[in-house]
């Protein structure tokens, strides 16, 4: 189960990775690396603590593999995405008006990711540092539910990518395929597939309280960092306010008919 000393061990490690993120940021003035390192933050997590407390017991050996699965698609997709292009702009807006740019970034951006890194992947530090109590039916329900996310996550990313490319659709809202039944398939879908991890964990001794782990990534996605941030860009644009009107902002589900 987690200790202390598996706690401080994942704590540590990802306050250096953060601390190297940040020396690139400042060589590269870009803060949107720190999207892309996201992703790699659960696997050094995820693999460390396999390393040197895990028994590869095969709740340890799943959630492994779905992490990766999870963090190798999301990191590489960023990274493809910002490749070439100038800083994100939410970073960029926030280094033209914050006073002392360098040290509040250090502890707004990498810090504070790095602790929701450590929050998020509590699930794996609890399961790769616990006994595994022989329920598979909690392994198994898990891995499907965690699929049905991976699913909408991965689905919809590729249709708006997809939607993007066309030239054709500039200027033009993304709402066919799985953006009909929910205004952010993805954000649905990554928040389902840590809950799908979180009822692995339940296979394990203790593995209940990694329940912070898909109750924070809900909560930002839904309050903070995920809908009100890019719902916000939308405001006053009358199309998105009709697409609102009938079209779910998580849940998926079928399109309301207006009048």
């Amino acid at each position: 189960m987690l200790t202390l000393q598996v706690l401080s061990f994942c704590v540590g490690s990802i306050f250096i990775y953060m601390v190297c993120m940040f020396i690139v940021s400042l060589i590269k003035k870009d803060n949107s690396i720190v999207d892309t390192a996201y992703g790699i933050g659960f696997l050094l997590i995820t693999y460390s603590t396999l390393y040197y407390y895990g028994t590869l017991s095969l709740p340890q050996i799943v959630v492994t593999l779905l992490i990766t699965i999870w963090a190798l698609r999301l990191s590489y997709r960023i990274y493809r995405r910002n490749h070439g292009k100038p800083e994100d702009f939410r970073y960029k807006k926030w280094r033209e008006t914050w006073k002392w740019f360098r040290l509040r970034s250090f502890f707004q951006i990498y810090m504070l990711q790095g602790g929701i890194i450590v929050a998020i992947a509590s699930v794996a530090m609890i399961v790769n540092s616990s006994v595994y109590t022989g329920a598979i039916w909690f392994v198994i329900l898990g891995a499907i539910v965690w699929s049905i996310g991976f699913y909408f996550e991965a689905r919809g990313d590729y249709e708006l990518d997809q939607f993007i490319k066309n030239p054709e659709n500039k200027g033009k809202l993304m709402t066919e395929g799985l953006w009909m039944y929910t205004r952010h398939p993805n954000y649905f879908g990554e928040t389902v597939m840590w809950w799908g991890l979180w009822i692995i964990g339940l296979s394990v001794v203790g593995g209940s309280f990694a329940i912070i782990s898909p109750l924070l990534i809900t909560f930002l996605l839904l309050k903070v960092s995920g809908i009100p941030m890019l719902e916000a860009k939308y405001i006053g644009n009358t199309d998105y306010d009709a697409y609102k009107l009938r079209t779910n902002a998580f849940i998926p589900w079928k399109p309301r008919t207006l009048l």
